[in-house]
């Protein structure tokens, strides 16, 4: 008899405090392909705000309590649906403990890291949730997280390909950065709304009737551009999409 996979899931800050249902669809999903789950309620931030802030010795403090919350001598995955904590797990934790005691133990968690897509197509060797059905048209976004830094690209696209009813349409500049960038927003917001208009306008050609990607932060800036200017498209993760119809 298989082994049953165990995973750990890891839930961004921002999908608990406003995409809560993301996660539970992450849940289902993973559920529904077999893996058992589990959820440390202990878990808190990855540490990405304060470091691309500059601030090294707080998400240092962070960074240490991740490990300690996700480090275990078992098998288990650790699966987030979110590329950028992902991509901060995987590549700028190496900074932050290259000079630690506790590289070891990090290096030893840092392979059982995935994004949500990748696990299932490069772990569990899926590309399609049984009974996945979205009616409609959609065009995929790659964020600069999962393209650049997890090196994520065809796996959510054949992901996406495998849900019924899905027509999948690819935009204009789809590897182009959507604007949000985190505090580059914030600190650039004319250049950031800009860019999530050309955005929107790229994905609004292809007659989509939803943007989908891995990244909720994406989808947050390019929902608050639709939104405010009253365009005639959704934004959907990933996870909600594979979740749906069942």
């Amino acid at each position: 008899m298989a082994r049953r996979i165990i995973v750990d899931i890891f839930i961004p800050c921002f999908v608990d405090q406003l995409h809560p249902e993301t996660g539970m669809s992450m849940v289902k999903v993973l559920e529904r392909l077999g893996c058992e789950v589990n959820y440390n309620p202990n878990q808190t931030c990855c540490g990405q705000p304060a470091f691309n802030a500059g601030f090294f010795d707080e998400a240092r403090e962070v960074a240490n309590k991740f490990l300690d919350d996700f480090s275990n001598e078992t098998s288990h995955y650790i699966v987030a649906p979110s590329a950028s904590c992902v991509g901060m797990v995987r590549n700028a934790y190496q900074d932050i403990f290259v000079k630690s005691s506790k590289l070891v133990k990090y290096r030893a968690m840092q392979k059982k890291v995935y994004e949500l897509t990748e696990f299932l197509t490069d772990v569990l060797r899926v590309t399609e949730v049984p009974g996945a059905r979205l009616n409609g048209k959609a065009t995929y976004h790659d964020s600069c997280s999962a393209l650049r830094e997890c090196h994520i690209k065809e796996g959510p696209r054949a992901l996406l390909q495998g849900v019924q009813g899905l027509e999948m349409i690819e935009m204009e500049d789809t590897e182009t950065c959507c604007g949000f960038g985190g505090t580059f927003a914030v600190k650039f917001e004319s250049i950031s709304v800009a860019m999530a208009e050309q955005k929107v306008e790229n994905a609004l050609a292809t007659g989509a009737d939803y943007i989908i990607s891995t990244d909720s932060s994406c989808l947050m800036h390019l929902n608050g551009y639709i939104q405010k200017n009253k365009k005639p498209i959704k934004t959907l993760h990933i996870a909600d999409v594979l979740a749906s119809g069942w």
